[in-house]
């Protein structure tokens, strides 16, 4: 970004995974959208609201695809680029597929960022490809309002080995592996309130690739995985209750936070989609008398790069919370369990 260019956040109307949809406007538009059903070979499509489509190829492999983008959610270009990328790749982990390549999706405002900017950005996307071990094979640009980026992203997975947000069952504990309040850092930023190391925590959460949805494909007793995005944990918690006819139970003091979180919320940074995902939702979810205000926002926080919610057995649940945090994600924690029933319950 050269001197003269505007902080990246400020060309945007909102930021990350928090400028998506709301739950309630994208289910009305769905709502007359043909079902894909018919497919033959189509594993999973748009008919529970999961993380990405699968393809069966043959006997022995599956492509899972999907794409995502969104508006900057930080003012640093190559930041921005990383944190776009790896929220892409999530959903192909969070089918417990491995990518094999992506394609970049750009909208820039070319008369006020620079090329040098615009560079950065996909830099910084190309950047987390090559981590992943994945190319960026091509992609498409246009001159757009408000700039954008994200990828289409494709994988492989073992059509016996798919992991949807449908397969939960009753008795299963809930792992969430990364902290909360993404979107309330994100907040802080744009109103010029987060420090130093609140800034440095939103970048580790959301540069950190969701790579171990992979292995749990693999392991034992897991049943179910989403990831946490922009409708927040009680917003996929949902999905994965409907998607697998059952009821969800969330323990609000066991959910993990990311540090200087609690005291942003405390003291009143919240984001416009943490309301707008409650006013979507909350008529399907129970809370505890007198529940407090910022704990409700920080359930239906926005996640941008969010972590996994996997849904296993509660006797190989130790096991699954090991994997997890020896593969880097030191905040790995049981926040809940599936019930008989319908809809989430906050206890």
């Amino acid at each position: 970004m050269t001197p003269t260019e505007p902080r990246l956040t400020s060309l945007a109307h909102g930021g990350g995974c928090g400028c998506k949809l709301s739950p309630g406007v994208l289910r009305d538009i769905l709502a007359g959208t043909p079902q894909a059903a018919v497919f033959a070979d189509l594993m999973v499509g748009n008919e529970s609201s999961d993380d990405a489509a699968v393809w069966r190829l043959n006997d022995q492999q599956a492509l899972v695809a999907t794409t995502d983008f969104f508006m900057p959610v930080v003012d640093d270009p190559f930041d921005f680029g990383r944190i776009a990328a790896t929220n892409a790749l999530s959903d192909v982990y969070a089918m417990g597929g491995r990518p094999i390549l992506a394609l970049a999706l750009v909208g820039m405002p070319v008369d006020v960022l620079s090329t040098g900017t615009v560079g950065r950005i996909l830099a910084g996307g190309a950047a987390v490809c090559a981590e992943a071990g994945i190319p960026v094979a091509g992609g498409h640009s246009i001159d757009s309002v408000e700039p954008i980026y994200g990828l289409v992203a494709l994988g492989l997975v073992h059509p016996d080995r798919v992991l949807t947000n449908r397969g939960a069952r009753a008795g299963d504990v809930l792992i969430l592996t990364k902290g909360l309040g993404v979107g309330v850092l994100s907040a802080a930023l744009k109103q010029e309130r987060l420090d130093a190391a609140g800034h440095a925590t939103l970048i580790a959460s959301t540069t950190q690739l969701n790579a171990v949805g992979a292995d749990l494909a693999e392991a034992a007793g897991v049943h179910a995985m989403t990831d946490v995005t922009g409708f927040g944990l009680l917003g996929h918690a949902l999905e994965m209750a409907r998607g697998s006819g059952l009821g969800i139970e969330i323990e609000a003091g066991a959910a993990p936070l990311l540090d200087g979180v609690e005291a942003l919320a405390r003291d009143g940074v919240r984001t416009g989609a943490s309301g707008r995902n409650w006013a979507a939702y909350g008529e399907a979810v129970t809370l505890p008398d007198g529940f407090e205000a910022w704990r409700r926002d920080l359930l239906t926080d926005p996640q941008t790069s969010g972590g996994l919610l996997i849904s296993v057995s509660s006797d190989a649940a130790q096991a699954v919370v090991a994997t997890v945090r020896a593969a880097g994600f030191d905040r790995a924690a049981v926040v809940g369990r599936v019930v008989e029933g319908a809809g989430v319950r906050v206890i």
